[in-house]
C-alpha cells in the first residue's frame, strides 16, 4: 500500500502537484484505508467501483484483496498514473462518474455489465451526494457503498427529522438504504490536509423499504423542502387530504421520510 512518501514521489517525478480545483486530498493513512476496506466486507472475486482513484493507493490495496476493480478518474494526469502503474489489473474509465447530476456515466455502466458490485472509494467532495444518491436509487445491483466523504455530507445524510442536517437527501436515501456513519478522519488522513473533518460512512439497500417510484419521491421532496421553514399548507395547500398525524402548519422538516411517502400518496 502506498505511502506518504510514495504519493509525493509519484507526482513528483511527473512535476506534479494536488489540483486543489479537484478537491485533490489523497487518503494517505494506511489504517484508515484497511479500515474502509474491511467495512466493505469486500473479498477475493467480488466486483469494486471506486471513483477517484487518485495515484491508486487503495485500488492497489484492493487488487492486493483479489477484487475487480473498476476506477472512474475524471483528472487526465491522475487517470495517466493508474493506466501506467496498473495497467490491464484494472479497469479505467476516464472522465466523469456521472452523466449529468442524475445518471451514472455510460461508460461505468458498461464496465460493470450489470453484474453485483460495491463502491468502495475516497469520494471527491463535489461527486458525493448525486452519486450516492443515484446508486441507492437507481442501481439494484449495487451492494453496498463504503466511502469517505466531508463529514458534513455525511452528517447530512444520516441525519434525523427535525435537524439541521436533516432534508432531501436524507429523505432520498433512507426511503431505500440503511446508512451509518462509520468513523471519523481529521485531516492529517490526507494530503494535502483539508481545511474540513472527513467521515467514513456506509450506505447499504434495504430490502424491507417499500418500492418507491424514485423520479416521483424525489420530485415531491425537494417541492417540500424547497423552503424547508414554511408550513405544508403553505406549500401544498390546506384542502390537502392530510394524512393521520400531520397538519397544514406542519413542516416538512419535522416529518419522517415514512411520513413523506405517505403525504406524497395523499396529494392529488
Amino acid at each position: 500500500m502506498q505511502t506518504l512518501s510514495d504519493i509525493k514521489a509519484i507526482l513528483a517525478t511527473r512535476g506534479l502537484e494536488p489540483k486543489h480545483r479537484l478537491g485533490q486530498n489523497f487518503l494517505h493513512d494506511q489504517n484508515k484505508l484497511r479500515a474502509l476496506i474491511t467495512h466493505s466486507g469486500v473479498a477475493a472475486g467480488d466486483l469494486v467501483l471506486e471513483v477517484g482513484p487518485g495515484t491508486g493507493t487503495l485500488t492497489e490495496a484492493l487488487l492486493d484483496a483479489g477484487c475487480h476493480v473498476v476506477a472512474c478518474e475524471l483528472d487526465d494526469d491522475m487517470a495517466a498514473i493508474i493506466r501506467d502503474r496498473l495497467g490491464s489489473r484494472v479497469t479505467l474509465i476516464h472522465g466523469d462518474c456521472l452523466d449529468g447530476k442524475h445518471a451514472l456515466s455510460p461508460a461505468i455502466l458498461e464496465a460493470l455489465g450489470g453484474r453485483p458490485f460495491r463502491l468502495v472509494a475516497n469520494l471527491p467532495y463535489g461527486a458525493a451526494t448525486p452519486l450516492v444518491l443515484n446508486l441507492a436509487a437507481h442501481h439494484p445491483t449495487c451492494l453496498g457503498q463504503f466511502v469517505t466523504v466531508q463529514r458534513e455530507v455525511a452528517q447530512r445524510l444520516a441525519a434525523m427529522p427535525g435537524s439541521d442536517h436533516y432534508g432531501a437527501a436524507t429523505v432520498l436515501l433512507s426511503l431505500t438504504s440503511t446508512v451509518r456513519l462509520l468513523e471519523t478522519l481529521p485531516g492529517s488522513c490526507f494530503w494535502p490536509a483539508p481545511r474540513v473533518t472527513s467521515a467514513m460512512m456506509s450506505v447499504i439497500p434495504d430490502p424491507c423499504k417499500p418500492a418507491i417510484d424514485p423520479d416521483r419521491i424525489s420530485a415531491f421532496v425537494h417541492r417540500i423542502f424547497a423552503s424547508r421553514r414554511k408550513q405544508l399548507g403553505a406549500v401544498l395547500g390546506r384542502d390537502v387530504p392530510y394524512p393521520i398525524g400531520i397538519l397544514p402548519t406542519t413542516r416538512a422538516e419535522t416529518l419522517s421520510p415514512a411520513q413523506i411517502l405517505a403525504l406524497m400518496h395523499a396529494v392529488p
